[in-house]
């Protein structure tokens, strides 16, 4: 009696289906890049520090504890990129790899996440129009504009036939109230209008620096209608203390 109502009971147990567990098979990191060889990036292209660059390097590494020295991988890539025109190839993040001791997989990481690094060859002067909200409030639409025209109509990402500039839009450069403004190469141009926006390349193209910095005569970021506080000499310590207490 006993032995049946115990079949009983188990008849009217909600059946649970059975799962079974798949895994994967782990695969080594590295096969989860994909790049594609070409003539001017391809691994069989040597790479190495110069005498200069690799005594930077040693320094930058020297900051860190052993253990820790792959947290030097960002400004190693950025020597790298600076010594190989401006752009961070295939050879690069190898060699940096190698340097530092790490999978190729985590440099290879770094250099694809940050907009910073350029994967293509650039022109030797990398102009970045910032086209965001603040910069396109106030005219960044009409910098970008001039800047394609004035370097022969290329579009954003391309580079003039005599490799002179390569043209890129890019997010919030941190200059918002100096809008509308371009970096070019390591310097910020600032206050920008189409004209001294033209200004600006064709001092480049002619192999010149022009000055960095705001083109509308203003220095730094003060208010452009000019002074509305701090008009006068400010105070000094003690200058409004009583003579027992000064």
């Amino acid at each position: 009696m006993f032995a049946l109502q115990l079949l009983k009971r188990s008849c009217l147990r909600p059946q649970v289906a059975r799962r079974t567990i798949h895994t994967s098979i782990p695969k080594r990191s590295d096969a989860l890049f994909v790049h594609r060889d070409t003539k001017y990036n391809n691994p069989k292209i040597p790479f190495e520090f110069n005498a200069d660059n690799l005594k930077k390097a040693e320094e930058i590494i020297s900051r860190y504890p052993p253990q820790y020295r792959k947290a030097a991988v960002i400004p190693l890539l950025d020597l790298g990129q600076r010594q190989n025109k401006g752009w961070t190839s295939i050879s690069v993040m190898n060699y940096v790899a190698k340097l530092l001791g790490m999978p190729p997989m985590r440099v290879y990481e770094v250099a694809t996440f940050y907009t910073m690094f350029n994967r293509e060859p650039i022109g030797d002067n990398f102009v970045q129009v910032c086209t965001t909200t603040p910069c396109m409030l106030r005219g960044s639409t009409d910098i970008l504009q001039a800047t394609c025209s004035h370097l022969g109509g290329i579009k954003p990402g391309e580079t003039t036939k005599d490799g002179k500039f390569t043209v890129i839009e890019v997010e919030c450069q941190g200059a918002c109230s100096n809008a509308p403004m371009i970096v070019v190469n390591d310097d910020f141009y600032e206050d920008l209008t189409p004209e001294t926006t033209k200004k600006v390349l064709d001092a480049f193209a002619k192999g010149q620096k022009p000055k960095p910095g705001p083109q509308s005569g203003r220095h730094t970021s003060e208010n452009s209608a000019g002074l509305t506080a701090l008009t006068s000499k400010p105070y000094g310590p003690g200058e409004f203390c009583t003579p027992e207490f000064s």
